[in-house]
């Protein structure tokens, strides 16, 4: 029994351990997923506590825009925080100058902070900055929040 626990508790140690990623960026496929190749291989990146607007949403373009200019060609680090329903890494990445990404994505007003599943203060500071600045989306008078958008189109 005794070990039985002791090998529970390494598993679980583990698995709950947070990967860390480091490749260079060769696709962003929208505002809130990149592509990385990690030791050669391609990973995608789900970015962790945001959401941006989807392709054909309004400001859309403009967050993918906005991601590829911080991101695209360069090396980042991608701290994983879980997986979602399609294997995509969740992570909350950084840029070479070690800000993170997804603070940026909220501060520039490119997405809305996911407030289910991150909780941070910081976070939610950043959008209610970007709101009040009427920052990127904030700028329209009524912005549709991804999922409000994604519901419609089904």
């Amino acid at each position: 029994m005794r070990v039985f626990l002791i090998t529970l508790i390494l598993f679980i140690s583990a698995t709950t351990t947070a990967q860390t990623y480091t490749g260079k960026v060769t696709a962003v496929k929208d505002g809130d997923t990149i592509e990385m190749l990690v030791n050669g291989k391609p990973i995608r990146i789900r970015f962790f506590g945001v959401d941006a607007p989807e392709k054909g949403q309004p400001f859309g373009e403009k967050a993918k825009q906005f991601t590829s200019g911080l991101c695209f060609g360069k090396v980042v680090k991608a701290v994983q925080k879980s997986k979602d329903q399609y294997r995509r890494v969740v992570a909350e990445v950084f840029l070479p100058d070690n800000t993170s990404l997804n603070y940026r994505l909220l501060l520039a007003g490119f997405a809305w902070h996911y407030k289910n599943f991150s909780k941070s203060e910081v976070w939610a500071a950043a959008e209610l900055k970007a709101k009040k600045e009427k920052a990127g989306l904030w700028n329209d008078k009524h912005p549709i929040a991804p999922w409000d958008w994604r519901k419609k189109k089904r």
